[in-house]
């Protein structure tokens, strides 16, 4: 089993930058598919990035590619999403999970194990 805890939302300006970061608990982060997935309100939660166990492929949804980008240090057991050129559309609850699978998936609920959300709010 693995505990997910996201860290580094806030508020920020559009342009501006985050770095949102998942750390992961047990010595199993590196045979996981790590991926991150947002929820504005009233919204059904979308795939952002995901990130195979070596970092050796990555997938980026059409909205955020060129401005994000997903890594992960498997000595830290920590998965990260740079967020560069901010719009307000981005604003939302940011979540990383853990899928099994050797493959990347942008299926929400072929994720095993979430984290609770980071909040990300973007001002025009």
């Amino acid at each position: 089993q693995v505990q997910l805890v996201e860290s580094g939302g806030g508020l920020v300006q559009a342009g501006g930058s985050l770095r949102l970061s998942c750390a992961a608990s047990g010595r199993t982060f590196s045979t996981y598919t790590m991926g991150w997935f947002r929820q504005a309100p009233g919204k059904e939660r979308e795939f952002v990035a995901a990130i195979t166990r070596t970092g050796s492929d990555t997938r980026y949804a059409s909205s955020v590619k060129g401005r994000f980008t997903i890594s992960r240090d498997n000595a830290k057991n920590t998965v990260y999403l740079q967020m560069n050129s901010l719009k307000p559309e981005d604003t939302a609850v940011y979540y990383c999970a853990a899928d099994g699978r050797i493959t990347i998936t942008t299926i929400t609920s072929w994720y095993d194990y979430w984290g609770q959300g980071t909040q990300v709010t973007v001002s025009s």
